[in-house]
Formats: structure tokens, sequence, C-alpha cells
């Protein structure tokens, strides 16, 4: 994060890609644009937008739903990473799905198949269905919290300017 010398310091934000052999890169790690201020002491960051996925607002508890990493087709996963220091969380993997990750505590390592990137608290993370690990090389325990959206399969090649402020 960076100070921006107001009490609400930017918000980074980290957006994964294909490059034109289709490995997982990072295309962007920068402050997110998009900052509404409409009082001294509020600011709203949009740090990534979709168009779709409408849900049906019904009772239930939506946790017993969730029966694997990806969530069902048309859904969303919302969870929490824990890694404990030294320790990778198992498998590296790729899912059809849009990730929307914020670092809460801790640090933590994306690996991606061409670079990583270290996320700390306060980052946030728009992984783009790209094969990536995750592993804890710090020496406190770390977590994030992630919100995974269904997605097409669809995986085009992403030039880092290219990359703008939505989906």
């Amino acid at each position: 994060m960076t100070d921006t010398g107001e009490f609400a310091p930017e918000v980074r934000r980290i957006v994964t890609g294909h490059d034109l052999d289709h490995a997982s890169i990072v295309v962007l790690d920068a402050p997110a644009p998009k900052r509404q201020r409409k009082d001294p002491l509020a600011c709203a960051t949009t740090i990534w937008a979709t168009q779709g996925t409408p849900e049906f607002l019904a009772p239930g508890d939506g946790a017993s739903l969730a029966t694997g990493l990806p969530p069902p087709v048309g859904g969303t996963r919302f969870g929490v990473l824990d890694l404990a220091p030294g320790r990778e969380a198992p498998g590296r993997h790729r899912t059809d799905t849009i990730d929307y990750v914020v670092c809460v505590w801790g640090e933590v390592t994306l690996r991606l198949e061409r670079g990583e990137v270290v996320l700390r608290p306060g980052d946030t993370l728009v992984q783009r269905g790209t094969e990536h690990a995750w592993c804890n090389r710090g020496a406190e325990p770390a977590r994030i919290a992630f919100v995974l959206l269904d997605a097409s399969a669809a995986v085009a090649p992403v030039e880092p300017a290219a990359v703008g402020g939505g989906g």
C-alpha cells in the first residue's frame, strides 16, 4: 500500500493474464485507478467489475453448496486460505474463474508460470483463469480472502498496457 497522505491509502491491484504462449503472468501491478471521494472521511475504490451473474436470493446456508474449489456453473464461491509460515498450499492449479483476492494479514506469494508476486495486507488481486500456486515464505501466518466467479474457459493473451479498469 502506498501512503497518499490521507487516511485511506491507495489500494494495490494485481491483475493476472496470459502471454502469447498462454502461460500465466502478471499483466498489471499498480494502484487501483477508480477512487470515489464524496466525503473527506470516506473513500470507495473499485478493484474490478464484470457484467452478469444474477443470483436468486433464497434463504439457506450457501456454504453447504461449496463442494470443490471451483464454483458451480454460473455460481460463485467465497472463502479464506490460511497458510502457516514456510508452507505452500497443496497443488498448482487453474480454474475457469475470475478470482477476487485480498491479503488480510501476513505475506503470501502468488507463483505463476512466469513470475511471482508478493501480496501484503490490503493488496488486491484479480486472478483471471491463470495457473498458480500460493506459498507463505514469511515468518508469520498469512490469510487471504477470495471470491471465485464462474467464467468461460477462453484463454486469450493480454498485453499489460491493454488491461484497464474492468472486465
